[in-house]
């Protein structure tokens, strides 16, 4: 199977543990042989200086080099082989690379400007901001000049436009925007559910809490096939990606008067897994038989194209550093357009916590305190917010919240998440209840527990550090932790036996090099708004509470970019609910998830 060009079998190291149905067993029949004693050896494995493997019998053996005996084939893994066993994540998937890659792009573009006018689409990308920063971090690494994640936007603008062929280019940060809109209304409405009635975790409208992001595919991958028991509580909120196939299909096409087939839509994104979001049948318009998102390609895949082309990207363009106008209005068709670069305060993943945080002490009729406390590590933190209260009683808390990065903190959420809702976590890779001895030990601490606020949300992010540590990202640069091993400790590469093409040339840096993920999370920063607001529902209605006073939530509220992003949020909301039928509003920005049942045991696997 052929990978992407920007993919190694380094980088597919996203995995928990594998288990023993992901082994696949390997079936040569030979010819029988007479004469021989049993469990003598008729043949031998021989392997050549290029690597190659050569079967080699006793005769060949004996000629000696001359006949080098027959050339084996390489094993060929496909999508087909996969158990769905929850062994790994993103390499089970990874058939998606084949079908979704910079040569794809290339590809349609070719064919799209050699299309007669009538029948050519649209063709249009939307860059994620964690590969703008890792992007501009790579670039920075190797310059004596800082480049920033809107410097970056505009030269890849430019080099999409001039080179490429798009039509247009936007980032994704306004799709986030509203996102950030709907994950809260959504955590609202989970909240009014759970004061009116006891928790259902098994109802079909995911309403339990806590309510658990919904952003990154790679924890969804591993919800559906491990834990589907962890379903309910997931956001039924689409991700930035497909929120942004949503408007630009179905918004910007109407204001370019083509249909959502004739556009085709390529996002650049941190993450391998945001290749499988992009397929999934629920993101799929069978209608017009077209996909929200047409094709994924990774900040790597959107380097190594520009290296392809010959396209300098540390090269400044013309107007880089220039701030696009607040007063576009979205009603010219011309200039219809996002708000360019918007980034909330909180996490370089999403700001998804902070954004419920902020919800929630903008609309306290009392001040809240925020507390922070980490957990395990800087990946595992819990925040909550405590109302004050008398001085002899304890502070009221209001609301607990977590941010889990990594599959290792993620496992303790799923446990943590379990236990305080009677949950029985299944048998995948985060654990298992072992039947009455569990339930009786952790009865005795149902006491205890019951004294403790449980979580009422967790933002959940599949990679250590977080989106901008996605296994897609820009390869750090040599001189970055080159000098040590996988982990971490320095080594002599001669000495230890490695031999080096280029000895003035240490080892390359692996994916998920802390010291070069703190590089890229500072660049994400730089030179950003940082905007914080809060909507109201009325009747159902998205409102902009910015455009009036708010006690305690500051100066931010009143950002201009902010109330210019509600309001167009708000028109592109009726808009489609017009435009695509009747139904439930919100379903426009929500999706749901379904269970994948593993039809294999590893036990009946013939070895």
């Amino acid at each position: 199977m052929a990978f992407s060009g920007a993919l190694t079998l380094t980088d597919l190291n996203d995995f928990i543990t594998p288990s023993q149905a992901c082994i696949k067993p390997v079936d040569q029949v030979l010819p029988k042989t007479e004469g021989n004693q049993a469990g003598s050896a008729s043949n031998e494995i021989r392997i050549d200086h290029s690597g190659s493997y050569y079967e080699v019998d006793d005769a060949a053996s004996i000629a000696g080099p001359t006949n080098p005996g027959k050339k084996l084939e390489q094993a060929q893994i496909s999508l087909n082989d996969c158990l769905a066993c929850s062994g790994c994540i993103t390499s089970a998937e990874s058939v998606l690379i084949t079908l979704q890659s910079h040569n794809e792009v290339l590809n349609f573009l070719s064919s799209n400007a050699a299309a007669n006018l009538a029948s050519r689409k649209v063709p249009v990308v939307s860059i994620a901001p964690q590969s703008l920063a890792s992007l501009a971090a790579s670039i920075s690494s190797s310059s004596s000049i800082p480049i920033t994640p809107r410097q970056m936007l505009h030269r890849l603008r430019v080099f999409c436009k001039d080179v490429l062929g798009f039509a247009h280019v936007f980032d994704t940060n306004f799709a986030r925007h509203v996102v950030l809109r709907e994950h809260v209304k959504e955590f609202a409405e989970r909240q009014e559910k759970h004061r009116m009635k006891d928790q259902d975790v098994e109802s079909e409208g995911g309403m339990a809490l806590p309510m658990l992001a919904s952003a990154c595919p790679g924890w969804i991958c591993y919800a559906e096939k491990a834990h589907p028991e962890m379903l309910p509580f997931i956001a039924r909120t689409k991700s930035p990606q497909q929120v942004m196939g949503t408007l630009v299909k179905h918004w910007m096409g109407t204001k370019w008067g083509k249909q959502p087939n004739e556009i085709y839509h390529v996002s650049v994104m941190p993450c391998y897994d945001k290749k499988l979001e992009a397929s999934r049948a629920d993101f799929y318009n069978e209608v017009y038989s077209t996909r929200d998102v047409d094709c994924v390609i990774t900040t790597g895949e959107m380097q190594l194209l520009a290296q392809e082309k010959g396209w300098d990207l540390s090269v400044p363009v013309p107007d880089e550093n220039l701030h696009p106008s607040l007063t576009a209005s979205s009603k010219d068709v011309a200039e219809v357009s996002f708000p360019e670069l918007m980034v909330h305060s909180g996490s370089s993943s999403g700001s998804y916590l902070q954004s419920i945080i902020e919800h929630i002490r903008c609309t306290s009729s009392t001040p809240l305190s925020l507390h922070v406390k980490q957990i395990r590590n800087a990946d595992y933190e819990e925040f909550v917010l405590k109302r004050a209260a008398a001085p002899d009683a304890e502070d009221e808390v209001v609301f607990k919240g977590a941010k889990c990065y990594g599959f290792r903190n993620l496992q303790n959420v799923v446990r943590k998440v379990g236990k305080e809702n009677g949950v029985r976590v299944g048998t995948g890779a985060a654990g298992r209840l072992k039947g009455r001895a569990a339930v009786l030990k952790r009865g005795r601490r149902d006491q205890a527990m019951s004294l403790e606020k449980g979580y009422d949300y967790v933002e959940v992010m599949a990679c250590p550090g977080g989106c901008v540590n996605g296994g897609g990202q820009a390869k750090p640069p040599d001189n970055t932790g080159a000098a040590g091993d996988v982990e971490g400790y320095s080594r002599d590469w001669e000495e230890s036996g490695v031999s080096l093409e280029d000895v003035s040339r240490p080892l390359a840096a692996k994916w998920g090099n802390k010291e070069w993920t703190k590089q890229v999370e500072n660049v994400y920063w730089r030179d950003l708004f940082t905007p914080a607001a809060s909507l109201e529902m009325k009747n159902h209605r998205m409102t902009n509470s910015g455009e009036k006073e708010v006690a305690g939530c500051g100066s931010e509220i009143r950002n201009e970019i902010v109330m210019m992003a509600d309001r167009l949020m708000i028109d592109i909301t009726d808009d489609l609910y017009h435009n695509m039928g009747s139904g439930p509003q919100h379903n426009l920005f929500r999706t749901n998830y379904q269970a994948v049942e593993s039809e294999v045991v590893g036990l009946a696997v013939r070895w």
